[in-house]
């Protein structure tokens, strides 16, 4: 990140701010900083943006100012990662505003905590924006402290190693589940609490309730979404763990489900895929509330909305409302774009039922002229029309507000180029090709975006699906790799495999590993053990993806480790997923399930 390009950036986006309030905003970088730093610039930006955001808000009076440069003290000594760093660079936004009682900024860090009830409802979600801010320093190997004196201001300090060689470095830091809480006036820094219990609804839960399932790690942040569930009328359930929170949706049957895209044993697409592909569980609307933005691929795989974890609850608010309209009941309605009339006939008899009422029209214009007119909660759109292309009406749909959010299910018989399938892939929310298999395809992603019943849907309708997702069927006769040091944990995984008819192949180091999948044909999938001597998992998948033949092939990290910095780590290493030891042996199959059936 060039130290340069960052004061311009903090310069555009803030100054108009402070001059709407008549604040003098300074922003001073010392001549001493080198010209580069190593770090995430997205999440370096975000956390300024919120710290500078809170200046500005509590400042009526007086003025603002960032200051960067190179710091020789102030972070914690037994800092896991400052305390080892060549350099670190210190980020201190201070402002002249309310400032914070000495026995309140124990809970600042907190989220959603304020300094006071009046605070609260006139600043809003303050405390929100700090929690998010921690939990970002954290994963770029730093800390944030607070110096602040009530009514004369407050100075946030950033501290982040100037070159910042990944989460791997901040492996011995307490899980990034809780507080990190700056805070006395002599400023130090609480540890990080694990497994922090959050007192929910389930023991008064009564049969008439809706109620709405957070899968959320963070405890101050799933209490904000409890809050916010329960201001709408919902009781809310929170679990920590990604397996705890598919326990607990088939035991309470949610109205909806708050998910997190980054949890301590599986990434929370996983928690998506695993809802979708479940027959009693795919109807529910999960909205996704992350720190990072892959808002296309959360929709195309069936989620209801994406959130990215914001300073304040506005987005939040607006959120819960959507799902608290979209759980009234009522029938939901298709439309099918088809000219071909035998082809349209045959596309509603296939997905037709009382749940939802289908509307067809033959042109692309008669299509916009219905969604404009009323609204669809999924449409089925073959590419040949007599008067626009498929394309075309993609198009038009995009630019109309209203329509953006629309899922379309592409049904065509026409061969897509790589371009095209590029294209709609970022239009549409699942392309279906017209081939053998496509009236199951097609029934099945019409029934994810209409958030249909499938218990509810007639006995054929069910077999049709079941045939499609069949577990077995989507194991049998796979080709998997086991890499892994241990003997004894290779011979459990082979013996669990073969069992599911699987072709199991296996390895004890990364390099044996490398030459294995590059010689033989026919691997579907890897489960990697990441702690290995030699060559470590990482190493070893990094250099997988370094074969552009191999970027795509599925591979699954064994880690031993449960905290963001070491599945961040694998993540970016190449691992698709991860899975958390001692591995759950019906939580690794349904794992691959999901990563088979794509």
């Amino acid at each position: 990140i060039p130290f340069a390009g960052l004061r311009d950036n903090i310069d555009r986006n803030f100054r108009h701010v402070a001059d709407a309030k008549n604040l003098p905003f300074n922003v001073r970088f010392s001549e001493e900083l080198p010209q580069f730093m190593d770090s995430d610039p997205k999440r370096l930006q975000q956390i300024l943006k919120n710290l500078l955001s809170n200046a500005v808000k509590f400042t009526a009076q007086g003025h603002v100012e960032v200051r960067v440069a190179l710091a020789t003290r102030g972070w914690s000594s037994d800092h896991p990662v400052l305390s080892k760093a060549q350099q670190v660079v210190a980020f201190a936004v201070e402002d002249t505003g309310i400032g914070i009682a000495p026995e309140k900024q124990r809970l600042i860090f907190e989220a959603f905590q304020q300094a006071d009830a009046g605070t609260s409802r006139k600043y809003g979600g303050t405390g929100l924006g700090l929690a998010i801010s921690r939990e970002l320093a954290v994963l770029l190997g730093g800390e944030i402290k607070l110096a602040s004196v009530h009514g004369q201001g407050s100075t946030f300090t950033l501290f982040l190693p100037i070159h910042y060689s990944g989460p791997d470095n901040v492996r011995s830091m307490p899980a990034s589940g809780a507080s990190l809480s700056a805070i006395s006036r002599d400023i130090h820094v609480l540890p990080l609490t694990r497994e922090e219990h959050v007192e929910d609804d389930r023991e008064s839960i009564e049969q008439a309730d809706s109620v709405v399932l957070i899968i959320e790690d963070d405890p101050h942040y799933a209490r904000i979404l409890l809050g916010l569930a329960r201001d709408k009328g919902f009781k809310g359930i929170v679990a920590n763990k990604g397996v705890i929170g598919l326990s607990l949706a088939r035991q309470y049957q949610p109205a909806a489900i708050s998910l997190d895209i980054f949890l301590p044993d599986m990434l929370g697409w996983t928690v998506l895929n695993q809802l979708k592909l479940d027959p009693a569980l795919r109807h529910i609307p999960v909205q996704i509330v992350t720190l990072e933005e892959d808002r296309q691929h959360g929709l195309a795989h069936g989620a209801f909305s994406y959130l990215i974890k914001e300073p304040t609850t506005e987005g939040l608010e607006a959120a819960f409302d959507r799902i608290k309209t979209f759980t009234i009941p009522r029938t939901k309605r298709l439309l099918i774009v088809e000219d071909n009339e035998i082809e349209r006939m045959s596309i509603i008899e296939l997905l037709g039922y009382r749940d939802i009422e289908i509307h067809s029209v033959a042109t692309g214009a008669e299509a916009l002229e219905a969604l404009l007119d009323r609204t669809f909660d999924c449409v089925v759109l073959d590419l040949r029309l007599p008067d626009m292309t498929g394309f075309e009406l993609l198009e038009r749909m995009h630019i109309e507000p209203q329509l953006q959010n629309v899922p379309v299910v592409v049904f065509t018989g026409k061969d897509l180029s790589p371009a095209e399938q590029s294209q709609l892939k970022t239009m549409a929310k699942s392309i279906v090709l017209k081939d053998v298999q496509s009236p199951e395809r097609l029934l099945d992603e019409t029934a994810l975006f209409l958030h249909r019943v499938v218990t509810n849907l007639p006995a054929e309708k069910q077999a049709m699906l079941d045939g499609l997702h069949s577990s077995k069927k989507v194991l049998r006769g796979r080709k998997v790799l086991v890499v892994d040091d241990d003997a004894r944990n290779i011979f459990a995984l082979t013996s669990l495999l073969e069992n599911q008819e699987m072709e199991v192949m296996s390895t004890t180091n990364g390099r044996s590993a490398i030459e294995l999948i590059q010689n033989t044909p026919g691997i579907s999938l890897v489960l990697m053990d990441i702690m290995m001597p030699d060559m470590d998992g990482y190493e070893t998948m990094r250099r997988i993806r370094n074969v552009p033949e191999f970027r795509t092939l599925p591979i699954l990290a064994l880690t031993a480790k449960a905290m963001k910095g070491d599945r961040e780590k694998c993540l970016d290493a190449g691992a698709s997923d991860y899975i958390a030891k001692p591995v759950n042996t019906d939580q690794l199959l349904s794992l691959m399930r999901v990563w088979l059936f794509r």
